[in-house]
Formats: structure tokens, sequence, C-alpha cells
């Protein structure tokens, strides 16, 4: 079952090594890989949390804004770019046991989109974050970006 610290591993520092796709809707486009960092700070005494990650490469930050609502017992999570200034529709979903599963629906590169977001392999020191697609009405997922967390050396949780 989900709860309002499910966020709380991610609290504080985080090296990040991304691997997406060249071609976000292509299951044969290439991967480009770079490196990033991000931090994550608590709110709402844990049921919420917002994150700022920088990636150079890209020339452009993100940042994730994640809300629980103990009513439905369900995250909400909200991404904006600093390229575009906009906050995107939020992927929905929860975690059961330690793999959290969010979903929602979106536009890429003018078409209707499903987003599916997996937060998986978490630890204090390290978890994965995977991005995949699905273009409505077609079958099968891309999985277009993937993005692993360490902790800086010598730096533990928020």
């Amino acid at each position: 079952m989900s709860s309002p610290h499910d966020f709380d591993f991610f609290h504080g520092d985080w090296d990040v090594r991304h691997r997406r796709r060249t071609d976000f809707l292509d299951p044969d486009s290439a991967w480009e890989e770079f490196p990033a960092t991000s931090r994550c700070l608590p709110l709402f005494d844990g049921a919420a949390n917002l994150d700022e990650i920088d990636m150079p490469h890209l020339s452009a930050k993100g940042a994730t804004l994640r809300l629980f609502d103990r009513e439905s017992e369900q995250w909400s999570l909200y991404w904006a770019s600093s390229v575009s200034g906009t906050l995107f529709p939020p992927v929905v979903g929860r975690f059961e046991g330690r793999i959290g599963t969010f979903y929602g629906d979106d536009t890429y590169d003018g078409k209707d989109i499903r987003a599916r977001f997996v937060w998986s392999g978490i630890s204090a020191t390290s978890a994965r974050w995977e991005q995949a697609f699905r273009v409505d009405g077609a079958d099968g997922w891309v999985t277009n970006w993937i993005m692993e967390f360490t902790r800086p050396s010598g730096t533990t949780a928020g």
C-alpha cells in the first residue's frame, strides 16, 4: 500500500546517469548517455517533495513536484522543464512494495501518448527511474529514458 513516505528514500543529493533515446517514439533509435545531479527536498512532512535536476548536457534543468493524496492513496507527479517553462500533465499512481508505477496522458511530437514512469531498485544509496511512452491506440511501450541515481561519495539521505 502506498503511503506519504514512499519517496522519503529520494530526499537529498544524487548523482544521475541518464540514458535516453534520440527519438522517444522509435524503439530502434540510438541511446545517448550523460551525467547530471539532482537534489530532492521534502515538503508537508513527507507527503510531498520537490526535486531539481541539472542536466548540463542538455543545457536544461527540470523539476518534479510529487504530491500524495491521502484519500486515494496515490501520488501525482508533475514535471516542469526549464527549456519550455511548461508544467506537464501529471502521472498518477502508487507504490506496490518497493516499485512505484505511475501513468498519465500527454502529447509528444504532436501525437497523443500514454506515459508511464517506474521507480525501482530503491535503496539508501541508489534508485532507478524509467520512462516509457505508448502512442494512443498502439500496442506496446517504448522505454525512452532511464535514470540511475547514486548518492555522491560521503553523503547520505537528506
